[in-house]
């Protein structure tokens, strides 16, 4: 990363850095035995019954720490296996993050490196027996945290836009790396990063946690059953948006002051320069272009995934969308973006299509009256299946679930933990199925903005039938970013 402006600001280093780093330490650790042997270590320090070591948890360092960051070092930091050492973020501490405390009423509440680091050190301190920890620090730029941390793995929560480089700089320091979705912003950048993760061998997990619900297996078991037979349709929507929308077309035209604590030029990253404003930051900066990947990339790999997995989809022969208003800055209101697949081996070509923005697609035939439309339903040639349920009902209700064939999840925070520590690849990892996925996701933002139906060369990166739309396979980064 070759981007240099004024020197970050480590906070709260608790200690002066040890010149033998913890990697150096375990590998010599086994020069030290005879000493070892003399030296009395309370228990709770090395881990009794049903205790994981502190040696052998596997060193987190968090990244992004806003709502979905937040709580997602929460569920890390819950995990026996995991020591989480450091946060990082470009805001100290403000107001107005999105809460994914969606039982309490999505509230707004404060964010950011501080607020993160103190909530660690107060739950390590309840699990401490004097009662007190200081142990995470605090860092304003990734890179700073990468260059100074000897972390095991990163998780990297931040806006989509910044999604690539930091998981790339992860993964070029050996990081097992856990990142929300979209995995990347452009699908250059998709390619890109699976690529450098298969290189390094490491443990990766995108942020589509629902791939680890019992649901998505069974799901895979019900078409693999024959229940529906040869799936030749998917259709797949999503309500409207939750966040708020602009109320002008175009760019704001003020300039507020940029609030105290925040680091705006490292929090635009390789994105073009623009002025502050609050209509982009904290956020809804998913609205905008320049930033964001909209409704499609936010819950595309939420509710593609499982579809993905139970048809064996790889990369679609064409993509064509219809939207709403078209905007130079914000996403639509609403889409449809329609995918079509090629024949895998035995299984015919599958049509895919999407919907966002209220809009949805007609209710099946097969509908009771008080029947609700889900959000995926598989159409077969022999009847259909809405997420995992046979419609109508009274179809479900005679057919018998097949005997489970699929491991079920330890979790999907646990999956990567088990695939850090030497297990299996975590469910939604980025060379076998998050990359994948997110490409697929983000060509129909492609399609959307050009109105045509495009045709897509997916071993070649490449639309054969548009320059403009390979032009938006990927964007100039802001002087000084580079993958």
């Amino acid at each position: 990363m070759s981007h240099s402006p004024k020197r970050p600001v480590l906070e709260n280093a608790a200690s002066t850095p040890c010149t033998l780093n913890r990697r150096q330490f375990l590998r010599t650790a086994s020069a030290g035995l005879a000493l070892s042997a003399i030296t009395i270590v309370p228990r709770h320090v090395l881990g009794g019954t049903g205790q994981t070591a502190p040696s052998e948890r596997v060193t987190v360092a968090g990244i992004g720490m806003g709502g979905q960051g937040t709580e997602n070092m929460l569920a890390l930091q819950k995990l026996p296996e995991v020591q989480v050492v450091a946060v990082c973020d470009v805001n100290r501490e403000g107001g107005g993050y999105q809460s994914w405390y969606w039982s309490q009423g999505n509230e707004r509440r404060v964010s950011g490196r501080e607020p993160t680091r103190r909530l660690m050190d107060e739950l390590y301190a309840k699990q401490n027996r004097s009662g007190q920890y200081r142990g995470c620090k605090a860092y304003n730029d990734y890179r700073e945290l990468l260059e100074k941390e000897d972390v095991d793995a990163v998780m990297v929560a931040t806006p989509d836009h910044t999604h690539a480089v930091i998981t790339m700089a992860a993964l070029k320091r050996g990081k097992h790396v856990y990142c929300e979705k979209p995995l990347t912003y452009s699908v250059f950048e998709a390619r890109q990063v699976a690529e450098a993760a298969r290189k390094a061998k490491v443990a990766t997990q995108c942020g589509n946690q629902g791939q680890a619900e019992n649901a998505a297996r069974v799901t895979c078991e019900i078409i693999a059953d024959g229940a529906i037979g040869p799936v030749r349709e998917v259709q797949v929507w999503n309500g409207p948006r939750f966040w708020e929308w602009p109320t002008w077309d175009g760019r704001p035209t003020d300039t507020p002051e940029i609030p105290e604590g925040l680091d705006w030029d490292l929090w635009l990253g390789p994105a073009p320069h623009r002025p502050y404003h609050p209509a982009y930051h904290p956020w809804t900066w998913r609205n905008w272009r320049d930033f964001g990947t909209g409704l499609l990339g936010d819950l595309g790999l939420h509710k593609l995934s499982t579809v993905f997995k139970a048809l064996n989809l790889g990369h679609p022969l064409t993509v064509e969308a219809s939207a709403t208003k078209l905007s130079q800055e914000t996403f639509p209101l609403g889409e449809i973006v329609r995918y079509e697949f090629p024949a895998r081996g035995d299984k015919p070509p599958v049509t895919l299509t999407w919907y966002d923005g209220g809009l949805k697609p007609f209710r099946p035939l097969e509908f009771d009256d008080d029947d609700v439309l889900q959000d995926v339903i598989y159409i077969g040639d022999q009847g259909k299946l809405m997420s995992n349920r046979l419609i109508p009902e009274s179809r479900m209700e005679r057919y018998k679930l097949p005997a489970p064939t699929l491991p079920r999840s330890t979790g999907h925070y646990q999956e990567w933990i088990d695939a850090c520590r030497g297990g299996a690849p975590a469910g939604s990892n980025f060379v076998d199925h998050a990359a994948l996925v997110t490409e697929v996701v983000l060509l129909g933002n492609i399609a959307a903005r050009l109105q045509k139906k495009l045709k897509w060369d997916g071993a070649n990166l490449r639309f054969t039938n548009s320059e403009p739309a390979n032009q938006m396979l990927h964007r100039k980064y802001r002087e000084g970013w580079r993958l």
